[in-house]
């Protein structure tokens, strides 16, 4: 995965410098911290979904392009079999999978995310990104977190949002957590 998260940097220190912006500028356009984009686009560390996502709207690129370096090529339809999807394991409570990654110019990114349940409760890492989101609970049980709100989520329970709020989710109970994800361009 490091590897990954290294080509992935590399991806990204490429568009910006192929726009001719500056390290600052970047950081500054995105509402980030310089240093903390200097790790992103070095590979120190793991990059957000919600960044990479957020870095493909700045450049005009795919999200597919980003993560695998190869554009999505499909314009009329696209099938993903049962389990096919694009593997994505950006941080190590969410494992993505990309369900509409070979589909050019797309409205909204599309994923099922599975995340396994914790040993304890602990502080959870919010994040926020640009658009607005729908979740879909498909197997075990969610804690929804939205800025000081928490609900919690059942197979067949849905929450739609803006997600340029800070929120997360959470697996409850022994049972893995798995869910349909839309993100929806701005």
């Amino acid at each position: 995965m490091l590897e990954n998260i290294k080509l992935i940097a590399q991806r990204i220190k490429e568009l910006r410098e192929i726009s001719e912006i500056s390290v600052e500028e970047a950081a500054k356009e995105l509402k980030i911290d310089v240093e903390k984009y200097k790790q992103y686009e070095t590979g120190e560390v793991d990059i957000p979904v919600s960044f990479l996502y957020e870095i493909a709207g700045k450049f005009n690129v795919e999200l597919t392009a980003l993560l695998t370096g190869e554009e999505p090529r499909l314009q009329r339809f696209s099938v993903v079999r049962n389990g096919k999807g694009l593997s994505i394991e950006r941080r190590k409570e969410y494992k993505y999978q990309d369900l509409a990654f070979n589909f050019i110019n797309k409205k909204s990114e599309i994923f099922v995310v599975a995340v396994d349940p914790a040993k304890e409760e602990k502080n959870v890492n919010k994040y926020s990104h640009p658009g607005q989101e729908f979740n879909y609970i498909l197997e075990g049980q969610m804690k929804f977190y939205f800025q000081d709100k928490e609900v919690i989520l059942n197979p067949g329970d849905s929450v739609y949002f803006n997600s340029g709020y800070e929120h997360a989710m959470s697996a409850l109970g022994d049972k893995q957590l798995k869910f349909l994800a839309v993100i929806f361009n701005n």
